[in-house]
């Protein structure tokens, strides 16, 4: 009798074939050692004779996706007076063109949404509406323009300018459909009140609003939901806030320009106009809480809260960009006589505490120099310290100011806004000069003061350098002028109206001007002119005083890093329409990718390079129509037609493309 065993160990062929095919699949080699352990007719297992069935094809390896390459922007003609209606409005006929590497390419014909008009009402998210760009007092009241008798309405701004486009994680806004993105932007001024008459510059304190956008993830375009206004009451309302960075965490990083001069308050009627609009007293607000930087939070409910930080130098703020290592801020000082400042923070992400520096050229800048630079270190800070220095003290608490010379050895003449003062720092008074009193403080201690509306500020972070933005040369840049000062070592031949782009070199390693280590490796260390563009001589049939073909009076920057593109927005009083260009740095090609109304400053300029797998560039226009001397030849035509497209308002909004919004990705 055969047992089981026997049975299991001496197989038929047919049930050894019937094994096999219940078996689990081998790879071939595990088939190919069987058949090698097979017997012949000794009754062990042979397979030999016996075809396994085919592995499976492999899947096929999918093609890899093409990768980007490059962009490049074709240059559209300026606008003239053939097409008025063109000159009127924000228009763009640039194509951008963005390359891959597989050989193919996309092109899109770039256009201008806008999200609102200033003084239209919007969405507030609550069922209801808000004024853009409306203005509140410090309690949050509306502020009301009585300038027209039965006409009374709430002011608002035709000055739109520094804004920031980001998301906030688990973001959830009511009314989004698709995506939620916010924008941050801000207001500088209003120009004149209703009645086109009164003017209103610098008398009513700048409001910041949070706008929440639906992205659509089908065509990347963006649309408003929700129009938040900013409390800023914490930060004693703000004070002429210009340009605007986002900060590599995230937030909006706002500005004060023109910071009030506490010296001269008690015949400042702007400042007493202001105090009277935001507190309701002529008297009560105070100089010194004015010219720091604001910053802004997001709320995942589309919400925005407000901190002011006093310890970046109290200094006409137009714009800070802080570098990758989230604690060194390049910071523009829009002034004559301003400086080139530097703030290294003690903590990454945290600008409430760090040390101010002010730039000294070593060798002399010109127009086609390039010049090292040494930092002054003029002191460590916190905010809050700062701020109760400012709430505490009165001018002449930190310093003695002399507008002639008062012949004594004890001052030290030093050139401020574009006049001599002799000062001297009252004792234990360095902190509070050093913060409240900048401007005079850093020229005291030797810095290059000498720079003239130094305005935006943004980095490469591949090529390691900065840019700078000087809306002109002229006055303190200028060899002989009364302003200028040859120890600055920042002289230039000639006035150039036109204005320059400065480079910086960055580096680590660097030593301030008493042999400290600086802890940062974002320090600039040279500078250069990248870019400048030409003054005429005689105006041209438009009444452009510059050329317009290229760049004058470069006053918002923003770098794109993939794009590696400088994007320029031009505050110029010398094109009769004020432009945006797109530069790039590899193949130096310069474009003009879009015109502002005639009379119009090109603002809130923000290049995003990916949200959601969409790119923006963020664009806003101010005061639109305000003529000067060179628009003499076109005002007639174009006052009625501005007037038709704009009110008294302004736009904010962003470069687009039809169907979709453009993208650095193919698909």
């Amino acid at each position: 009798m055969t047992t089981h065993d026997s049975i299991l160990s001496v197989p038929t062929r047919r049930k050894a074939l019937k094994l096999f095919g219940t078996a689990p699949l081998l790879p071939l080699g595990g088939a190919a050692l069987l058949t090698a352990c097979g017997g012949g007719s000794d009754g062990n297992f042979n397979f030999a004779g016996v075809t396994p069935s085919p592995a499976p094809a492999p899947a096929p390896v999918p093609a890899p996706a093409a990768q980007y390459v490059s962009t490049e922007f074709s240059s559209m003609p300026a606008p003239s007076l053939v097409k008025p209606a063109e000159m009127a409005t924000t228009t763009t006929s640039s194509v951008m063109k963005v390359a891959f590497n597989d050989g193919s390419s996309v092109s899109y014909n770039l256009a201008y949404q806008p999200y609102f008009i200033s003084g239209q009402m919007v969405p507030d998210g609550k069922g209801g509406t808000v004024l853009a760009g409306g203005y509140y007092d410090i309690n949050n009241k509306p502020i009301i323009d009585n300038s027209v008798a039965g006409k009374e309405r709430q002011f608002f701004s035709d000055c739109a300018d520094g804004s920031s486009l980001l998301t906030v994680p688990g973001a959830k806004v009511s009314g989004v459909k698709g995506n939620a993105v916010f924008a941050v932007v801000q207001f500088e001024y209003t120009s004149l009140a209703q009645d086109r008459k009164t003017d209103m510059y610098g008398k009513l304190p700048s409001p910041i609003a949070v706008l929440t956008l639906d992205q659509d993830p089908k065509t990347g375009k963006l649309s408003l939901v929700k129009y938040h206004n900013v409390d800023t009451s914490a930060a004693h309302g703000l004070w002429i806030t210009c340009g605007a960075s986002l900060s590599p965490w995230g937030t909006h990083l706002s500005s004060e320009e023109y910071e009030p001069d506490a010296f001269t308050i008690a015949s400042n009627t702007m400042f007493q106009a202001y105090s009277k609009n935001v507190f309701g007293d002529a008297t009560k607000a105070n100089p010194y809480h004015y010219g720091h930087l604001p910053e802004i939070t997001v709320n995942a409910d589309g919400t925005g809260s407000c901190k002011k930080h006093y310890c970046l130098g109290r200094i006409s703020h137009e714009l800070i960009h802080v570098m990758p290592d989230e604690r060194t801020a390049l910071m523009g000082d829009d002034a004559t006589n301003g400086g080139l400042f530097m703030f290294v923070a003690d903590k990454a992400r945290d600008l409430s505490a760090g040390t101010l520096y002010v730039a000294r050229y070593d060798e002399v800048l010109t127009d086609t120099s390039t010049a090292r630079l040494t930092w002054i270190n003029l002191g460590h800070a916190t905010s809050a310290e700062i701020e109760a220095l400012a709430n505490a003290l009165v001018p002449t608490d930190i310093m003695d100011v002399q507008t002639a010379d008062p012949a004594d050895a004890t001052y030290t003449r030093i050139m401020y806004s574009g006049k001599a003062n002799w000062i001297k720092v009252k004792t234990n008074k360095d902190k509070a000069a050093a913060f409240l009193e900048t401007h005079r403080y850093a020229a005291l201690k030797g810095g290059s003061m000498a720079f003239t509306k130094m305005e935006g500020t943004t980095v490469n972070v591949k090529d390691k350098v900065a840019y700078s933005a000087l809306a002109n040369v002229q006055s303190s840049m200028v060899n002989g002028n009364s302003a200028w000062m040859s120890s600055a070592n920042v002289t230039f031949p000639k006035v150039l109206n036109c204005g320059v782009v400065l480079e910086h070199k960055l580096g680590g390693g660097a030593k301030d001007s008493s042999g400290a280590a600086i802890d940062s490796e974002w320090v600039a260390v040279s500078s250069r002119v990248l870019l400048t563009g030409e003054d005429l001589s005689t105006p041209d049939s438009l009444g452009n005083t510059t050329n317009p073909d290229k760049i004058s009076s470069a006053d918002n920057l923003k770098f794109s890093e993939k794009m590696r593109t400088l994007f320029i927005g031009e505050d110029s009083g010398h094109h009769v329409n004020n432009f945006l260009w797109a530069y790039n740095v590899d193949t130096k090609k310069l474009s003009r990718i879009l015109s502002t109304p005639a009379g119009a400053e090109s603002t809130g300029l923000h290049a995003v390079d990916e949200i959601n797998g969409w790119t923006y560039i963020m664009s806003n226009f101010q005061h639109p129509g305000d003529w000067g001397s060179i628009h003499s030849v076109v005002k007639g035509t174009l006052e009625p037609l501005i007037r038709s497209n704009y009110g008294d308002g302004c736009a904010v909004g962003y470069l687009t493309a039809d169907p979709v919004q453009y993208r650095l990705i193919k698909g």
